[in-house]
């Protein structure tokens, strides 16, 4: 999981080279740059959702298919909060917008993170090594808790309109970016530093990372990995509760199978990644999000199968993904 020593920076060029190859076929530089920063966005936000199974799987080894409940809730969360804030949302004031987006990510994010509490301990705790009864299992628990949220909303879509200072576009140029966007790359990259700095910096990131290598040696020291592998899964659904109202935002709208939607983009994401890498979960994120703006607005018919020919052709450059974890 190390970040600096001995980075392999090939992988990072992919992101400029796929942006750079993409000029000459939009042509415009105005319409580039829209879709490039478009791209960027929903790439952060796509790890911001996607860090919480990377975190997940590349510290506990769990294949955690349930992932999506814990996406859906914290947008749905997020609805209600925002509802009863009404009067910080429509005021055309970033500042006060910020006052309601805010708490409305907080009270996602807890939520979720209880719920995760509560999966790995019913759902999680008993198929610890078992891959395929995890998979089958947390599928199953995504099931249910689609089937909770439709009790506790409704099964119909709700809307989650963007507060009144982040409509719009601001305009570089001749080009129009959305002030969302702008504001979901900046989300992302906090979350990118914050578990780059918490997992290489303190000391729960180091117990943790040495609790992978060797389980016995940490717990003769006298701590409880069991313990701090909890607090990665309750992390880890809170980032899913974070991205959650993240995309929620991006589409101004919560279905209860929004979850199960984004899924697909998720393990494209932890594939091309190196199954439990941090960065390559990141670079992941940003191809996928590029590919899939460039390809919508160049050959809107092939959009959805672009992401999957992306992850191809990486694998067949590394098959590990651009960043494997060495310990798996």
């Amino acid at each position: 999981m190390t970040f600096l020593k001995d980075l392999d920076w090939k992988p990072m060029a992919l992101v400029p080279l796929l942006a750079l190859a993409a000029l000459p076929a939009v042509g415009s530089p105005s319409t580039w740059l829209t879709l490039t920063v478009a791209g960027l966005a929903m790439g952060m936000i796509v790890f911001i959702i996607a860090s919480g199974l990377t975190l997940v799987f590349g510290l506990m080894d769990v294949l955690n298919f349930g992932h999506g409940v814990f996406i859906a809730l914290g947008a749905f969360v997020a609805t209600t909060v925002l509802a009863s804030m009404g009067q910080y949302t429509v005021a055309d004031s970033l500042w006060m917008n910020l006052m309601a987006l805010l708490p409305a990510m907080l009270v996602a994010m807890l939520v979720a993170g209880a719920l995760g509490l509560a999966f790995e301990r019913l759902i999680i705790r008993p198929v610890y090594g078992m891959h395929l009864k995890q998979i089958l299992i947390t599928m199953g628990g995504m099931i249910i808790g689609e089937e909770l949220i439709k009790v506790i909303w409704g099964p119909e879509q709700i809307p989650l309109p963007l507060p009144e200072a982040l409509r719009g576009s601001l305009l570089l140029g001749d080009a129009a970016v959305a002030k969302y966007r702008l504001l979901a790359v900046g989300v992302g990259l906090v979350v990118f530093a914050a578990m780059v700095w918490t997992l290489n910096r303190t000391k729960v990131g180091l117990l943790i990372r040495a609790g992978v290598q060797d389980r016995e040696m940490v717990e003769s020291l006298g701590y409880r990995i069991r313990q701090l592998f909890v607090g990665v899964f309750v992390a880890g659904s809170a980032l899913a509760g974070l991205g959650g109202v993240m995309w929620g935002l991006y589409q101004e709208s919560v279905i209860p199978q929004m979850g199960h939607q984004v899924n697909v983009l998720i393990f494209i994401v932890i594939i091309i990644g190196g199954l439990g890498s941090t960065l390559g979960a990141l670079i992941g994120a940003l191809l996928v999000g590029l590919m899939a703006n460039y390809t919508g607005f160049l050959v809107p018919k092939v959009a959805l199968f672009s992401n999957i020919a992306l992850m191809v052709a990486i694998l067949l450059w590394r098959p590990q993904g651009v960043y494997p974890v060495t310990s798996r």
